[in-house]
Formats: C-alpha cells, sequence, structure tokens
C-alpha cells in the first residue's frame, strides 16, 4: 500500500531567550526534533502524547502553514514547501485541516452555507450555482439539512459547528485531513457522533487522516496505526492493538495504565513521577530517563533510536518491554 503522506525528520526549533529576562542568552526550544511517519492512502495514523509534546506543530509542518527547519514532507509523490506560491496553494486544496474548536474556526459574521462555499470560491472552483449546489451536498453528507444554509454559528450546537468545519473542509474533495483534537471541545454525548461521522466520511470519500489527539480511547478506535510522541520525539509507532495490550515504551505502558476503566476502579494505578522537562532544557540521553521506572545509566547518556522491534512495531527505548500485556484498555 503506497503512503500518501510522507513525513521524513522534522525538525522545528525556536530560538528563545533563557531565564535572564530580556537581556538573557539565547536558548534552542526544541519543538518537533526528528519525526518521521507513514500514511497510507486512506488510512489513519493517531498522533497521541502530553500536551506541549509537539503535535499540533507538527500538524503545521505537514500543512506547509509552518516553516520547517529540516526534514521532508512528502504528499502524493510531491515535496510540500512552506512558501505559499501556487503549487502550495494546489496542494492546501488536497490537504484540508479540522480545528479543535469549531466556533473560533468560523466566522460568525457569515451564515453557514457562505462559509462552506467560501474555500470554494477562493480557489476558483465552479460557478456560483456549482458552489451553491456542492455545499448543500456536502452538507447532507455531514448531517447537515438544507435548512442550517442561512443559520450563523451561534445559532448551531458544538458538535453542529464541527459538522460545518468538515464540510468547509470537504467541498474542496481533499485526499487528506489533519484533525488537531476535533472532539475534545465537544459534549461527551457528541463526541461519539462525530467520530462515526469521520469513520464514514474516510470510506465514503476515501478519505487519509492524520488525527491528533490526548484520548488513547478515541484513538484507538479510529486509527490504523498509532504514533506516540514525547517532547518533540515518536517514541513508541504501532498497531494499536498490539500498542495498547503490549506497549514496549516506558511512556506507553504510562499513558495506557492510566486508562480508566472499570475493571480498575477502585484500584491504584501506577502514576508517571514529576512534570516533563521542559523542551528548552531537554536531559541529555534518552529524553525519559527523568520519569522512567526502568531507567539505567546508559539511558542517561545515549539518546535510542527509533526502532523496529520483533513484532512490527517501533520503539525508541533501549530496553522495549513486549512479554507483558497491559491491561485491557477498553
Amino acid at each position: 500500500m503506497s503512503a500518501l503522506l510522507e513525513v521524513e525528520g522534522l525538525v522545528k526549533h525556536y530560538h528563545v531567550r533563557g531565564g535572564g529576562g530580556l537581556f538573557g542568552a539565547p536558548v534552542v526550544l526544541k519543538a518537533v526534533d526528528g519525526v518521521s511517519f507513514a500514511i497510507p492512502a486512506g488510512r489513519t495514523l493517531g498522533l497521541v502524547g502530553e500536551s506541549g509534546c509537539g503535535k499540533s506543530t507538527t500538524a503545521r509542518l505537514v500543512l506547509g502553514t509552518l516553516a520547517r527547519d529540516d526534514g521532508q514532507v512528502m504528499f502524493d509523490g510531491e515535496p510540500v514547501g512552506s512558501v505559499r506560491d501556487a503549487r502550495w496553494r494546489s496542494q492546501r486544496r488536497a490537504m484540508q485541516m479540522v480545528y479543535q474548536d469549531p466556533l473560533s474556526a468560523l466566522d460568525r459574521r457569515l451564515t453557514v452555507g457562505k462559509q462552506v462555499m467560501e474555500p470554494a470560491l477562493v480557489h476558483g472552483l465552479g460557478a456560483a450555482a456549482e458552489r451553491h449546489e456542492k455545499a448543500l451536498s456536502i452538507m447532507d453528507a455531514v448531517g447537515l439539512s438544507s435548512r442550517f444554509f442561512d443559520r450563523y454559528p451561534h445559532e448551531l450546537s458544538g458538535g453542529q459547528r464541527q459538522r460545518v468545519v468538515l464540510a468547509r473542509a470537504l467541498i474542496l474533495s481533499p485526499k487528506l485531513l489533519v484533525c488537531d483534537e476535533p472532539i475534545s471541545a465537544l459534549d461527551v454525548s457528541i463526541q461519539a457522533q462525530v467520530i462515526n461521522l469521520l469513520v464514514d466520511l474516510q470510506e465514503k470519500f476515501s478519505l487519509t487522516y492524520l488525527f491528533i489527539s490526548h484520548d488513547l480511547k478515541v484513538v484507538r478506535q479510529v486509527a490504523h496505526e498509532v504514533a506516540v510522541m514525547y517532547l518533540g520525539r515518536v517514541v513508541e509507532r504501532g498497531d494499536p492493538e498490539a500498542l495498547f495490550h503490549a506497549p514496549a515504551h516506558p511512556y506507553t505502558q504510562a499513558l495506557v495504565g492510566a486508562i480508566p476503566t472499570p475493571r480498575t476502579r477502585g484500584r491504584a494505578r501506577a502514576a508517571l513521577q514529576g512534570d516533563p522537562p521542559s523542551p528548552i532544557n531537554t536531559p541529555p540521553g534518552c529524553s525519559f530517563h527523568p520519569r522512567c521506572p526502568r531507567a539505567e545509566a546508559r539511558c542517561r547518556s545515549e539518546a535510542p533510536l527509533l526502532r523496529p522491534l520483533d513484532d512490527g512495531r517501533f520503539a525508541a527505548c533501549h530496553f522495549p518491554v513486549l512479554s507483558t500485556p497491559a491491561r485491557e484498555a477498553a
């Protein structure tokens, strides 16, 4: 199965002031530090990790809305740049973003219909009547009837607004949707509806998803492969079922172990000690070793590479664990 999106060695560093205030020496903040993955056409990669690990920055680098410092992004066999020229605009038609907060992503002064048609107008697609008909068709596909066409965002529920955001993206007939926490701003009762809608839309329109979330249960439901990020790096990548049943990296073990289930109600769960280190001052060796209960001397001096394991997964750990299955996370 050929990859629609290929990301290799993606790097984004920021030069910021250190602790000396305005006149402090500049230091490097490693937002994304060598991220690599590939997504076959029609599949979903779930990107998970704690807040601040670099997930959203990775999404912006993939789309070319943020200039990368190093690495390469290939989309449909063509390199993705960050210079907003004609080729970039053409690629962006096929690469669309679904944002976390649908109300912030929409213009409260414009009706739903105008906002759904706007991307097609910007890209000069079709006549006015064609754009109108396509907007109604796409709205129907995401579960919005024609009666919403002349309404404003404030008149809609959170779930309805997110469907409008999806319709805006789909009117351009994209191949890739980058979904950045697409359900975190929604009520729990609506989240399942939007997840089911995303799955249905993927089948109907042959979409490819980069699905970013901190909710591991949701990622397990929608993703064909999962990549776990920690401090700007992917520390484990592989099949969701294998990863959730027997995580190889200690950080992934902690994430899976933190998922509440009926079986563990009332029982103590092992928690990570301490806070994540600052991306400005990352520890030497493995960046996870200050919080890792299994760290050894090698971990403190040598950074592990993301290497293939016997079961087809990848893990950036000197001492990966494959033999002890984690508890059931469903």
